[in-house]
């Protein structure tokens, strides 16, 4: 049975996504026993590299063109001004940024080979004032800079001219995030074909010849995913009708877990849940002889009703057991790094390839009010030994000749971590790592040394409102004194820290918004951080929150019933009496922190970042994480 495994647009275009990763390493375990052929393939970075080439280009351009001069965005008419010189760098440029043309970068930084538009006005007020971000020697590094908002010029006039679905993280994402019906899904699907879909097909077509499954699975983990799979999934059936053709990923396991509408069976014959090892050897079993149990998978029945079938004796595949992930089919040297925004940790998601590996599943703590801790990604704990855990990392650097590694735990364990450090060290292997955390008290002075010497270059981890009343409020389990007391010895260890912050969290008032940014500025004033990003508040139906919003002072909106039944259901909207209009905040927070990264603007008052708003002062003491650090030393 050959078996593929697809990514489908759109992801990261510097590294590969994980999931199809790991259920090939898994398989490979089972082939010579099951008689499996798994393969898989990357058909987001492949319509990257179709749509961004001399030909797709062109194709766009033509459509770009064809736009009357009055209804042409900024972005539009600049790549139709400059079209001949886009057509004859793009295929340059992407062999530059996957570096396979180095030496390009000197002809880049002198600013004559690329057309230049908005981004690099918005990013370079100046004209050519980037020597503060990477001084006079680092021509590479300024040239990926340029070339990367080269990218981002033409993706922003093929998503105004073109396709209003593509971005080049997500494709169609509005049209299943949260989606109550199946409606603009299909709508999209069975209407006139975008040049972004024509290309889709294209790649479509060209995995199913290569390849020839007889099993098409398609891993959807995020919503800007679900389009392109189903595109993919309805092309493949069309050249091929006995392909089974399976659906799951991380937006299936939030999203779908309520799934009422057949009409997605149009296009799939199962949707599992959940991890997908053990659903998908009980499938295989089926598909052999269909009288074998499914596990944790949606079926149409005969009576076009969903039905979520699945074997009570059967368990999930221990961490132990899940075998070793492997990048192996995919063309590792064709992704492309991008260094879009001049934001350390930013660059560390987009820039570079990283072999991704887990810790642990699930959450040690899984206690957040804000997460989904009901679902299985979170509240199933299971550790890798650590011993283990540096055999696969072994077994990666040998398999792919490259040593930086991305452990993509929701929280990696303290203990977890500092027992791999031992490992690596103790066998003498040199790798760069990081991941996430929570900056818990756990990582001492003394553990935080470790991890940097085991290779450790980078921590991000969740410091959320920064208040001490709202973080007890969503159970996170920190402080902000003792957030500071960790992400500086992080610091102090040569680790780069990046914060996630959020705002409009229920009851939070505009003193509490004003007073959490002067905490961050307070932790960017003292060394404790690098790097952050504000991200707003969403009330989910799988969390704590969302199970009970009246514990935390809010009412969700009431969800309507499509007639033919619930397609997706995660984030939901609700009331908070507090009153506290939170839009007013959004810009103000991410340019305060974006100057803060850049050392600028750290001594201002945090109302300077809102003009034109009333809002009062801060209440927090000016040294408050400096007598902090104080009390830890």
């Amino acid at each position: 049975m050959r078996i593929l495994l697809v990514t489908p647009p759109m992801t990261q275009l510097n590294t590969p996504y994980p999931a199809t990763a790991y259920l090939v390493g898994f398989l490979r375990q089972h082939a010579a026993r099951l008689d499996l052929e798994p393969m898989q393939a990357d058909a987001a970075l492949e319509l990257f590299l179709a749509l961004f080439s001399r030909a797709g280009i062109t194709r766009a351009l033509a459509q770009l063109r064809a736009i009357p001069k009055a209804k042409r965005t900024a972005a539009v008419g600049h790549v139709v001004a400059q079209g001949d010189r886009y057509v004859s760098t793009v295929d340059t440029v992407v062999r530059f940024l996957q570096s396979r043309d180095p030496a390009v970068a000197l002809r880049i930084v002198g600013r004559e080979l690329l057309p230049e538009g908005p981004r690099f006005a918005a990013s370079d007020p100046g004209g050519d004032d980037l020597a503060w971000a990477f001084g006079g020697l680092g021509i590479a590094d300024r040239a990926k800079h340029l070339a990367s908002l080269y990218i981002d010029e033409l993706a922003d006039a093929i998503r105004d001219g073109v396709d209003p679905r593509f971005e080049l993280a997500r494709y169609g994402e509005k049209l299943a995030s949260s989606a109550a019906t199946f409606d603009p899904l299909q709508a999209a699907l069975e209407g006139r074909p975008s040049l972004v879909d024509e290309l889709l097909d294209g790649v479509t077509d060209a995995l199913v010849a290569r390849h020839r499954p007889d099993v098409l699975g398609l891993t959807v983990p995020f919503p800007g995913n679900l389009l392109g799979a189903l595109r993919i999934a309805r092309r493949a059936r069309q050249l091929d009708p006995k392909v089974r053709v399976i659906l799951g990923g991380g937006y299936v396991n939030t999203e779908l877990r309520e799934l009422a509408d057949p009409r997605v069976f149009d296009y799939v014959d199962f949707i599992t849940l959940d991890d997908g090892e053990a659903p998908l050897l009980a499938l295989i079993a089926h598909l052999r002889d269909p009288s074998a149990p499914l596990f944790r998978t949606f079926v149409r029945t005969a009576a076009q009703t969903v039905e979520l079938v699945t074997d009570p004796a059967a368990h999930d595949i221990p961490q132990q057991s899940a075998g070793t992930p492997t990048y192996a089919g995919l063309t590792l040297d064709r992704y492309v790094s991008l260094f879009e925004m001049l934001n350390p940790m930013h660059r560390l998601w987009s820039d570079g390839r990283w072999n991704k590996l887990t810790i642990a599943h699930g959450c040690y703590w899984k206690k957040c009010a804000f997460c989904d801790t009901s679902l299985d990604y979170i509240k199933r704990y299971d550790r890798t030994p650590a011993g283990l855990l540096v055999d696969r990392i072994e077994a990666l650097v040998a398999e792919t000749g490259q040593t930086g590694f991305h452990f993509v735990d929701e929280a990696a364990p303290p203990a977890g971590l500092g027992a791999m450090a031992e490992q690596l060290l103790e066998r003498d292997l040199a790798i760069t790592w990081w991941g996430n955390i929570r900056f818990e008290k756990a990582f001492t002075p003394e553990l935080t040394q470790l991890l940097a010497r085991s290779g450790c270059v980078a921590v991000s981890g969740g410091l959320e409102v920064a208040s001490d009343r709202l973080l007890g409020m969503m159970n996170k389990g920190v402080t902000v004194e003792q957030v500071a007391r960790v992400t500086r010895a992080f610091t102090d260890a040569g680790v780069m820290v990046h914060a996630y912050l959020m705002y409009g969290f229920p009851t939070e008032t505009a003193q509490e918004t004003i007073d959490a940014l002067e905490r961050v500025r307070q932790l960017f004033a003292e060394g404790c951080i690098q790097s952050a990003f504000w991200h707003r508040f969403a009330a989910t139906v799988h969390s704590p929150i969302g199970a009970a919003p009246g514990d935390y002072g809010i009412e969700l909106v009431t969800l309507r019933t499509p007639k033919r039944g619930r397609f997706a259901k995660n984030e939901v909207g609700f009331t908070d009496p507090t009153g506290c209009d939170h839009d007013n905040f959004a810009e103000g927070l991410r340019a305060a922190v974006y100057n803060y990264m850049h050392g600028m603007g750290i001594e201002e008052d945090a109302r300077s970042w809102f003009p034109g708003l009333k809002l009062p002062r801060s209440t927090v003491k000016s040294d408050l994480v400096r007598a902090a650090l104080r009390r830890a030393g």
